[in-house]
């Protein structure tokens, strides 16, 4: 899984932590959540506040 993943990530973030609601976490927590993800394999310094957002968005959506 890459940053570029967007919903692949938010799926994944929604099934580990189905009790968390997207709209409360900051994007420090986001960021080191999607890097620890098993499936994840791309550059952790990479996943800006751009690509956050969008997967927080994401996050979102697949929660409702």
């Amino acid at each position: 899984m890459k940053w570029t993943d967007i919903s692949a990530i938010a799926e994944a973030l929604y099934d580990k932590f189905p009790e968390i609601d997207p709209l409360t976490i900051r994007f420090t927590d986001l960021h080191n959540w999607i890097v620890e993800l098993e499936e994840f394999d791309d550059d952790h310094t990479r996943g800006g506040e751009k690509v956050l957002e969008a997967i927080q968005q994401a996050w979102i959506d697949e929660a409702k």
